[in-house]
């Protein structure tokens, strides 16, 4: 780590993977899937895509705190290497930007260096100690979880599966997305909550966690961070995992026609085979515990749909 005499700080973290450079590369670069990739990654959209430049809009945790910026990138597939860029940054930070480096070793390995270099908002001592544990707690986990999903990638995609239920909805997409979107009110509109809370620490990013009922009347916290685009989507991703599940991402879609609207719950899951044997009985393998979490997870989306089109039909 270096600092500058302007006050910008530069630092680099680097990983060796047992993956080709260019698995590599490509996973960085397609970066929808990042919430899939990197714990603090909620969910990344694309605003402008050229063939080798493209902005994008990221929404992430940095220390716990939900948070979201625009990023230009550079794409390099030949030099395998993509340089990154805020546009406009979320305080306490005044710029960043930096370098992903992917450099060839022998036998199929990988260096992966990446680079970052920041200021912090008014050049303040406290708020650039900040950035630096951020950024080096954000690049670990990203390095490592990059590392973790390249070597295992055939078991992670075997693992990885996504499924839609979808309710058609005799009334307006508007009415449906405030049913979803007004979680503070889901414990006393929908039999599965118990308990909520609710926050929104910038428009359209939510945090919610919520206490829900199973059938055996058991309840459990989950804590998912949300995105919303009124009135057609809302995406968001889990962070409080149940044993089974490693990663749980969703998103719920509002697409209205001439008879009303196609209300869809959307879930990706990352099964975590640790628990199989703990949570399902020694005889089950992925196949049942990919029933199970897809039963638990549609039995819940289908209720809050039913909820959320009885409400809509009611208010049209």
């Amino acid at each position: 780590m270096h600092m500058s005499e302007s006050g910008r700080r530069e630092v680099e973290h680097e990983i060796v993977v047992s993956a080709p450079a260019e698995t590599l590369y490509r996973l960085i670069a397609e970066a929808e899937a990042w919430p899939q990739v990197f714990p603090p990654t909620i969910l990344v959209d694309h605003l402008e895509r050229g063939e080798h430049t493209e902005r994008i809009r990221i929404w992430a945790t940095a220390k716990g705190e939900p948070k979201n910026w625009t990023s230009r990138r550079e794409l390099d597939p030949a030099g395998l290497r993509i340089t990154f860029r805020q546009e406009s940054s979320a305080h306490p930070v005044a710029s960043m930007g930096g370098t992903w480096i992917f450099e060839p070793l022998p036998a199929g390995r990988t260096r992966v260096r990446l680079l970052h270099d920041y200021r912090a908002a008014g050049d303040d001592p406290k708020h650039l100690a900040w950035i630096d544990e951020a950024v080096d707690r954000n690049s670990r986990s990203e390095l490592d979880s990059l590392k973790e999903i390249a070597e295992n990638a055939a078991t992670t995609a075997e693992l990885t599966f996504s499924f839609t239920d979808t309710v058609h909805v005799a009334g307006s997409a508007k009415d449906v997305f405030d049913f979803i979107n007004e979680a503070q009110f889901w414990s006393e509109r929908l039999p599965h909550v118990a308990t909520v809370r609710l926050t929104e620490e910038s428009p359209g990013l939510q945090t919610l966690e919520m206490d829900t009922r199973a059938r055996d009347g058991s309840t459990h916290t989950t804590k998912s961070y949300r995105v919303t685009f009124s009135p057609q989507r809302i995406a968001y991703k889990q962070v409080t995992l149940p044993a089974l599940m490693k990663v749980h991402t969703g998103v719920w879609t509002f697409t209205e026609d001439d008879a009303g609207v196609s209300a869809s719950s959307q879930h990706t899951v990352v099964l975590n085979t640790a628990n199989i044997a703990r949570v399902l009985g020694p005889d089950a393998g992925v196949a049942e515990a990919r029933e199970y979490v897809r039963t638990a997870l549609s039995t819940n989306s289908r209720a809050t749909l039913e909820h959320a089109k009885a409400y809509a039909e009611k208010n049209r």
